[in-house]
Formats: structure tokens, C-alpha cells, sequence
């Protein structure tokens, strides 16, 4: 099962909206075939699995030297491990439950069930009613873990919330001051590109306006190979000029105003109107929802990123202390949070909380 999550972490980023789903075929405690889910529409893990040991040079190995004649019959011996309860409904491709059953193999081993209201329990009875035998349970917290952001969006019905801000020794995030429309940089290079790594795990980025006025911000992952984020950004009277970069063709934008706008939408592009008067972080959550958003990144400023502080609508902070420092500046948000990690990132450190009220 701990290879079916490590298998399962390469869809990072890719899988949306499905979940991140690794599975291995095992013969006698020996691997023949493993595979994870790569992206949406495509083949799922099982089936990558159950295709890979039938090619694979041990299964070969192991055909010969026991004198089976047929792939079908090493699988009747095998067992197969999934980190999440198989499909059993027709989506974009064909129930995994199904493939399972008619492959012949007899013993089923999940990490967790899916909370998805088309499968929660029915691929397991389905394997079950097949004379399957099926354990369930496996590691089942790491596998919850892993589909965090599936399983926040499922039973929460709101996307999995990162807060993010870099702050000086001081509690910082940026001068009083700035000379010009860029970002200061607080943490190192090596950090930023790890920001930038998160970007393409992440389906979503929100900042508020004073963050694009006065930073110029273009929140996509250029440091780092992947799909960027879609940009969520909080315009309440629409003052961000069109050369803003928020406004270029690099990834979707989503601008969450209170008043009409004049200019017609463009294909990337969105406007979606809140009342900014209460339930902020709430109301961003469900734009997210409607749009299909498992996870967003908060990245400031303060008062956004206090916002969903004070609304209790977070699941994981990432703070990034750096050396820089500031006679005066703005304030970092207040967090009342226990440390989950901390690690340094050269003379950066990343100070990691998670909300367990939540």
C-alpha cells in the first residue's frame, strides 16, 4: 500500500477533478504490475496495473518457472492493492470494478473507501457481491491524507485552503514604502521555487487588490514545469488596469467584484459578483466550488489572508521566514495555529501549521 501512495503522488497536479489513485498487482509478496492514475479522461490506476503485469519481464519469469499457460491464471492467484475504493459507474472511462472481476483476481486490498456519492462503498460491494474478497482499511490514514483536497471538496463542499505569505524575522510581509509596482522579495530563490512547485499542485491562487495593484503579480509557475493555477482575484470596484499581468493569456482568471463590469469577458477571463460585506471567504469558497476548484492558495495580502483566518476557512499554513528586514512594514497575519513543521530552506525557513479545528 505505501507503493500504491508513492505511485499515486505522480498524478499531483494532473488528476483534477479525479483523485490521486495509485494500485499494484502482487504475486507471492513479489510485485508484477503497478500503475497510477496520470490524468483526467484517461486510464485509471488499476488498469495500468493489471495492463503492466501482463507484460512485465517477472510475470514472464514467474509463468514459466511455475508452467501456467495464461496470464488469467496468475491473476486468479494475485492480489491486487489500490489506495482508493475502485470506480464502480460509467464516467469518462469504464468501471475499474468491473475490469477487476473479469481479470479473475479473487483478493482486493483498498487503503480507503470514496467519498464520491457515485462510488462510497459501491465498488467494494460490487467486488464483494463478485466473490471478491476485500480488506479495506489499509493505511487508511496516510490514503486519506493523500486526497486531501478530494476528499475536503467531496465532504466539505469547498476546496482544501492553503495560506501562504512570506514575512520578515520582524512579522513583515512587505514595506510601508515601495519605489516600484513589483514584488519584494522576502524569501530566498530556492524557496520561491518551491512556491512555484506548489503552484502546479494547486488548481487555484487568490489574492486581493492592493496585492495586484501594488505587487503586479502574474501568479503563475514559471520556475517550475506543470500547469498553472487559476487566478482568483478580489476586485471589489474593479480598480486593476487591463495591463495588469493577472489579465495575460497564461492561465485563467476569475475576478470577484461587486459592480458591473464594462468591458465584455474574454475566454480567459471571468467575472463573478460576492457581497463583500460579510461571509467573505465563504462566498470565495463557493465561486471555487462552481467552478470546480479542489484547492486554492491564498497568498495575500494580510487582509485576505486574514479573511479566511478569522473565518476559520483553512486547512494548511505555509510561512516563509526569510533574513530580510523592514524599519517599518506591513504586518503578517495572526495565526493561532499548532506548528505541524518547520524546516530551513537555506537562510528561509518554512514554518508549516495545520487547522485542527477543522
Amino acid at each position: 500500500m505505501r507503493r500504491c501512495i508513492e505511485l499515486a503522488k505522480n498524478g499531483l497536479g494532473t488528476t483534477y477533478p479525479n483523485p490521486l489513485v495509485g494500485s499494484v498487482v502482487v504475486y507471492n509478496n513479489l510485485i508484477i504490475g503497478e500503475g497510477w492514475h496520470y490524468t483526467s479522461g484517461k486510464a485509471h490506476a488499476e488498469v495500468h496495473a493489471i495492463a503492466n503485469s501482463k507484460t512485465s519481464a517477472i510475470t514472464a519469469q514467474i509463468m514459466q518457472s511455475s508452467g501456467m499457460t495464461s496470464h488469467q491464471q496468475l491473476l486468479e492467484k494475485a492480489s491486487l492493492y489500490v489506495s482508493l475504493e475502485p470506480c464502480s459507474h460509467v464516467g469518462k472511462t469504464p468501471p475499474c470494478a468491473d475490469l477487476i472481476i473479469t481479470s479473475g483476481i479473487k483478493k482486493v486490498i483498498i487503503g480507503c473507501m470514496d467519498p464520491n456519492p457515485k462510488v462510497a462503498g459501491k465498488g467494494i460491494l460490487k467486488l464483494k457481491e463478485a466473490g471478491c474478497h476485500v480488506t479495506q482499511g489499509v493505511l487508511e490514514e496516510q490514503c486519506t491524507e493523500l486526497n486531501k483536497r478530494f476528499f475536503t471538496f467531496q465532504k466539505k463542499k469547498r476546496p482544501y485552503i492553503f495560506l501562504k505569505w512570506a514575512q520578515t524575522p520582524a512579522g513583515y510581509i512587505a514595506p510601508i514604502n515601495k519605489d516600484e509596482k513589483k514584488p519584494v522579495w522576502i524569501s530566498n530563490a530556492y524557496a520561491r521555487q518551491l512556491v512555484h512547485q506548489q503552484r502546479t499542485h494547486e488548481q487555484g491562487i487568490l489574492i486581493g487588490t492592493n496585492t495586484a495593484l501594488l505587487d503586479n503579480p502574474c501568479l503563475t509557475a514559471r520556475q517550475w514545469a506543470g500547469n498553472s493555477p487559476t487566478r482568483l482575484v478580489l476586485d471589489r470596484n474593479l480598480k486593476i488596469p487591463d495591463h495588469a499581468k493577472i489579465f495575460n493569456n497564461k492561465a485563467t482568471t476569475i475576478i470577484i467584484t461587486q459592480v458591473q463590469p464594462k468591458t465584455p469577458q474574454k475566454k480567459t477571463v471571468v467575472y463573478e459578483s460576492i457581497c463583500f460585506e460579510k461571509n467573505l471567504a465563504q462566498q470565495i469558497c463557493a465561486i471555487a466550488i462552481k467552478h470546480n476548484l479542489q484547492s486554492i492558495i491564498i497568498e495575500g495580502g494580510t487582509k485576505t489572508l486574514q479573511t479566511f483566518i478569522d473565518e476559520d476557512i483553512w486547512d494548511q499554513a505555509f510561512v516563509y521566514t526569510g533574513k530580510i528586514n523592514f524599519k517599518k512594514g506591513l504586518k503578517a497575519p495572526i495565526i493561532k495555529a499548532k506548528l505541524h513543521s518547520k524546516k530551513n530552506i537555506k537562510d528561509t525557513c518554512l514554518s508549516i501549521y495545520k487547522n485542527t479545528t477543522q
